[in-house]
């Protein structure tokens, strides 16, 4: 195993415990931000019960928001490039609100 002297510059380590490693799945992710912060609530829900909880908030600076966003497109476009377009219900309708099959309270 390499000490931190041995790592080129710039390299970061990263470390998943074994809690984080087994995860947790969402099916709707609602986003809000402030002048300094992107906050982004993953939720479950299931569709037989009218309300549903989050399961994981993140809080990230702008900067960091608009790498996510990018690192996201990068990897859906590799994903499509090998499975096929993921096609989208909203994509045939005009979006005048949040992007979401989820009337959010």
């Amino acid at each position: 195993m390499a000490n931190n002297n041995d790592q080129k510059q710039g390299q970061l380590q990263i470390n998943l415990t074994p809690e984080v490693e087994k995860g947790i799945y969402s099916n709707l992710a609602i986003m809000g931000f402030t002048p300094t912060e992107f906050l982004i609530d993953f939720v479950f829900h299931h569709p037989s019960v009218p309300r549903a909880n989050v399961q994981s908030r993140i809080i990230m600076s702008p900067i960091q928001a608009k790498r996510l966003m990018r690192l996201l497109e990068q990897n859906v476009e590799a994903y499509e490039q090998k499975a096929g377009v993921i096609h989208l219900a909203e994509d045939n309708a005009p979006q005048n609100g949040p992007i979401s099959p989820f009337k959010v309270n």
